[in-house]
């Protein structure tokens, strides 16, 4: 380790940008937002500044420095009182005197792309309010810094820095109920309990209230867990939302089922309970009852659960039925969003569900009751004029088809079969609407797959845009 790693207090402290550049904004912008009072010399160096940087000088909120001394003139004394000093001249004579002076005056100076001369350097930085991480990679490679920061900023929270507001907001009252021991308790589980849940969740008066609580009894909150219903998406781990990641992240036990893609598991933290509900079609590991029971005996021991479901929970996911048995029971619960299968299959397909002089709506129904035959108005759904997305439809394909042609759908309405979708193994299968049960069975679906159907189903795996062109004419026509 060649820099010993450190963060400067510059709050309403002078400091000096030397350079007019884009470099020179971007070190700027820095400092202001740290609180920093900001002197820009810029005359000699680049006499045309950023017009963001021009803009900063005419509101007042950097100052002007008119150095019309030349650069190998400068003098230490020119540079003493200011507490840093980030030079971006881009030009190496102009750095070097800058580099010089500043060693002389004993202040601390980044010459920006040129480690030899600086005294120390800015590293990526990756910011949530009052959180702050630097990463460095002692000036070798700093777009392999820029990489990391970039995977340290997909999982941290967003509001994270919303936590250490709040937590500072309380801190004071803790330590005055608490004694040192009780008090680390007692942040351990604000920050990693429902408190710190709701906070990132964006729920604050439901934290405020259960921190309120715990301080007048001085105990630690509520030591009931709190389950996450997540959605994964259609199973490509890339279409997994920040959210999703941030949760599962910090479970302690995971429940999941074979709609989960293979890939997905990867981002449970490693040392996670894994519980395997099963609950494929015509194989259900477990019954919808026991997973219920199973959030709920891990909630009540204080665990923080995590429901990973295929898709979006609440569309086709019995998502609902889990957080209304969870809420009877006076558990935490938070919903998380996923890619549902009909909008991430079809753009995996290049299937619009939506298209001008196509379809102008798209309609969600699933092939599986909960008896069986779903209970459609299949007349209805025949008589409109928009896409049909169908859910749990491949083993009644030959059956759904028919009750849209009995009801007036044409026969040779398109379709597309997107199975596993978004996945390696995606295969696309386009036809009529007259033999969506024979494609099915002669190209042995059996993965989990969604039916669209309508005109919309005619673009599936199709770059050509002279065909989508003709579609559209025939259409308007």
């Amino acid at each position: 380790m060649t820099y010993f790693p450190a963060f400067i207090n510059v709050s309403d402290r002078t400091c000096l940008v030397v350079g007019g550049g884009g470099k020179a904004l971007k070190k700027a912008r820095l400092l202001i937002n740290a609180g920093a009072r900001l002197d820009i010399a810029a005359a000699f160096v680049s006499p045309d500044m950023t017009a963001e940087l021009a803009d900063l000088v005419a509101e007042g909120r950097v100052r002007y420095v008119d150095q019309a001394t030349a650069a190998a003139d400068l003098a230490p004394a020119d540079l003493a009182h200011y507490e840093l000093i980030i030079v971006a001249t881009e030009e190496r004579s102009h750095d070097e005197a800058y580099a010089r002076a500043a060693r002389q005056a004993n202040r601390p100076v980044n010459v920006v792309d040129r480690p030899d001369l600086s005294t120390f350097i800015t590293p990526a930085i990756v910011t949530r309010g009052d959180v702050v991480i630097g990463i460095s990679t002692n000036g070798a490679s700093p777009v392999l810094a820029r990489l990391i920061r970039t995977r340290i900023e997909s999982v941290l929270p967003a509001r994270l820095g919303h936590l250490v507001a709040f937590c500072a907001r309380f801190r004071r009252a803790v330590k005055a109920k608490l004694g040192a021991h009780a008090r680390r308790a007692f942040w351990e589980q604000v920050i990693g309990g429902p408190v710190g849940a709701h906070i990132l969740a964006g729920r604050n008066q439901a934290a405020h209230k259960q921190m309120l609580e715990a301080l007048n009894r001085q105990t630690p909150p509520d030591t009931t867990g709190m389950v996450h219903i997540v959605g994964t998406g259609p199973g490509d781990p890339d279409l997994l939302t920040l959210r999703a990641l941030h949760v599962m992240q910090q479970a302690d036990v995971v429940l999941y089922d074979k709609l989960v893609g293979p890939g997905i598991l990867d981002y449970v933290r490693r040392d996670a309970d894994r519980i395997y509900v099963g609950k494929s079609r015509s194989n259900h590991f477990r019954t919808q009852t026991e997973i219920n029971h199973l959030l709920l005996h891990h909630a009540k021991a204080g665990r923080r659960v995590v429901r990973l479901k295929g898709g979006d929970p609440y569309i086709f996911g019995r998502g609902g039925e889990e957080i209304d048995f969870l809420r009877d029971h006076h558990i935490a619960t938070e919903v998380v969003p996923g890619v549902t299968a009909a909008t991430g299959c079809a753009a995996a397909a290049k299937i619009p569900l939506t298209h001008r002089n196509v379809a102008q709506a798209v309609t969600f129904v699933t092939g599986h009751g909960e008896n069986g035959e779903p209970d459609i108005d299949w007349r209805h759904l025949a008589q409109l004029d928009h896409t049909l997305v169908v859910y749990m439809g491949v083993a009644r394909a030959g059956q759904i088809s028919q009750q849209l042609m009995d009801h007036g759908m044409a026969a040779s309405t398109p379709v597309a079969v997107v199975e596993n979708g978004t996945l390696e193994q995606q295969k696309v299968i386009a036809g009529q609407l007259h033999e969506l049960g024979a494609l099915i069975a002669e190209r042995q679906v059996n993965g989990p797959a969604v039916l669209i159907i309508g005109e919309v189903a005619a673009y599936a795996n199709k770059d050509n845009v002279a065909e989508l062109a003709e579609l559209n004419d025939r259409r308007i026509a």
